[in-house]
């Protein structure tokens, strides 16, 4: 194992061992302070949680209606006359809702054309520059109880397309 393998094993159990260490020197009731940040953290995970059921059932109905499918043929002439290949944008679409569900068709892309084909190249720079809008904006607005999402879901929308329009030039320049 090299020194930066050792390293990394060791850096998590290090950091921890100095806050408590540190919180002792200062008096501070550590293991009192980790059990009360444990009980806030579980009772954060219990408010967000309607949040995230209603999102992902969402999500689930999206993709059993078959209106993802839909609204794909729908897009697909616009994407492949403009030279994008079709194969990503499902994975564009789906990446602002759900992370898993992105990852799951990004490996999908990578079995069927490879990793090193430009789609692949193409659906893994698409993975790594946009975020899951809706995922952030349900559990951690949720979580915190703002309701007025508008300007939010605008401004994380426009930075995932700006991402997805990067993504393609970017990826065509290099890789093209």
């Amino acid at each position: 194992m090299t020194w930066l393998q050792t390293l990394s094993v060791w850096m998590i159990p290090a950091v921890i061992a100095i806050v408590f260490v540190a919180g002792t020197l200062k008096r501070v009731p550590t293991y009192e302070a980790f059990v009360e940040g444990g009980k806030e953290g579980f009772q954060m995970a219990v408010s967000i949680m309607p949040y995230l059921v209603g999102m992902l059932v969402s999500i689930g109905v999206f993709r059993a209606s078959g209106a993802m499918d839909a609204l794909v043929n729908l897009i697909k002439p616009f994407f492949s006359a403009i030279g994008i290949p079709a194969e990503v944008v499902p994975l564009a679409l789906i990446r602002p809702l759900s992370g898993n569900g992105a990852l799951g068709m990004m490996s999908n892309i990578l079995a069927t054309y490879g990793p090193d084909s430009f789609i692949g190249r193409l659906a893994s720079t698409l993975q790594g520059t946009t975020d899951t809008t809706f995922y952030i904006i349900t559990v951690y607005f949720g979580a915190v109880g703002i309701k007025k999402i508008g300007d939010s879901l605008k401004i994380g929308l426009l930075a995932d397309l700006v991402g997805f329009i990067c993504c393609i030039v970017i990826v065509t320049l290099v890789f093209g």
